[in-house]
């Protein structure tokens, strides 16, 4: 009788642990909250209308079109019980031999719930609609309202590799779309601010790469303040740990994550930030036969004593490695592989021809960092059609500087 695996989450790490699972071996169930796989590194792309959230989204059920020993259900998980190896959701339960947990990260708040409120995500391709739709609206807004200030500031908290090419991307849109769309508006009166709590931006990169990330992000306008917090935000005024407040109607909050981690998982086990403690084999510690893999995994080991950074690299890497040693474990073998990060470098785009690259033998910048950024991610996207029509989206954006995917798609409520 084949051994039943559950996979609950298919980001990066759930996605490559299934496609490594040799054919016809197990009995497998992915569980998802939604039903389409999403490509995070554009979703700032999606927020400033550069491309179209179909292109970075890919229905699981396509992807596991010609498997049939994989099986899909819509479902949100609530708790896992490892005595009875069963895990209860909000449509029944199911039992496993196997559990592979791979519920990356969601937005961190840090327990304010006024900021949760008043703020715009951008950890999911519905939420990079929200940000379309917020901004785009706001310009509309610009056009008749007497009170213009807090309409004209966008403002970014975090300048990680998401703030910083949110902010760039916001940047080129100020200068190329307003004056084309919204001729009334004055542009010079539209500001697009970026906050970072410690010194530099691109914290986890090079110095190298802090340095020209915010040297491309000031040439292009932008307002960089480091060592700033955002201590509250009421809808309309940002107030800073500065005593500075910014009024505001457009704060996109990209300032930190944390684990989506699921009911029954031992307290011990369990980060304050949510991430699930794992052995060097992606078995989360305390329990037997239940794994964790991709941003939601927290694994030390000698290289990273503080766990891997979160990174698609990263979650690529351990569902591969578990989907492995769980061949080998299916075939009768106890040789497992512990996994271990190879860093093959990092990287951020500011904008267009601006872009920085962190490689382990050479850091580079400009354009031809910014041609590297987009052949990976483009590699990294799974349909050829899909490759295409952002290849070609991205071609004409470069050559034109006018694409036309600035579209409201709301209710009208």
């Amino acid at each position: 009788m084949k051994k039943k695996i559950i996979v609950i989450g298919c980001g990066f790490g759930g996605l490559q642990f299934v496609n490594h699972l040799k054919k016809g071996k197990f009995d497998i169930m992915v569980i998802d909250k939604i039903n389409h796989h999403q490509f995070p590194p554009l979703f700032y792309q999606v927020a400033a209308s550069q491309i179209e959230p179909a292109t970075i989204s890919f229905p699981i059920r396509k992807i596991f079109q010609k498997r049939r020993d994989v099986r899909i259900r819509l479902a949100q998980v609530l708790s896992v019980n490892s005595e009875k190896k069963e895990i209860d959701t909000n449509i029944g339960s199911f039992t496993y031999d196997y559990l592979v947990i791979a519920t990356g990260t969601r937005t961190n708040f840090y327990g304010n719930k006024e900021i949760e409120q008043h703020t715009l995500g951008l950890k999911s391709t519905y939420q990079s609609i929200k940000v379309r739709n917020s901004t785009l609206l706001n310009f509309e807004k610009i056009l008749y309202s007497e009170d213009k200030e807090a309409l004209n500031n966008i403002v970014i908290v975090g300048g990680g590799a998401t703030g910083v090419e949110l902010a760039g991307a916001f940047a080129e849109m100020k200068e190329e779309v307003l004056p084309k769309d919204y001729p009334n508006i004055d542009s010079t009166k539209v500001n697009v601010y970026l906050l970072e709590g410690g010194p530099h931006t691109l914290a986890s990169m090079s110095p190298f790469a802090q340095k020209y990330s915010e040297t491309y992000l000031r040439s292009m306008n932008v307002i960089v303040k480091t060592n700033t917090l955002v201590q509250q935000y009421d809808g309309e005024t940002i107030t800073l740990n500065n005593g500075e407040t910014i009024r505001s109607k457009s704060v996109i909050w990209s300032a930190g994550v944390q684990g989506n981690s699921i009911g029954g998982i031992p307290e011990e086990s369990l980060l304050r930030n949510g991430r699930i403690k794992v052995d060097r084999f992606n078995r989360v510690e305390g329990l037997t036969d239940v794994f964790a893999v991709g941003d939601v995994a927290y694994m030390e080991t000698e290289k990273y004593p503080k766990g891997h950074p979160q990174l698609a690299n990263v979650a690529i890497g351990q569902g591969k490695n578990l989907a492995k040693n769980l061949n080998h474990i299916g075939s009768g073998s106890k040789e497992l592989k512990e996994y271990e990060y190879r860093n093959l470098g990092t990287m951020a785009t500011v904008g267009r021809n601006k872009a920085v690259v962190d490689l382990p033998f050479v850091k580079f910048k400009g354009r031809f960092a910014w041609f590297v950024w987009m052949f990976l991610h483009l590699m990294l996207i799974l349909s050829v059609r899909n490759k295409l029509v952002i290849f070609i989206n991205w071609a004409w954006n470069y050559f034109s500087r006018n694409n036309s995917l600035r579209l409201i798609l709301k209710d009208n409520d």
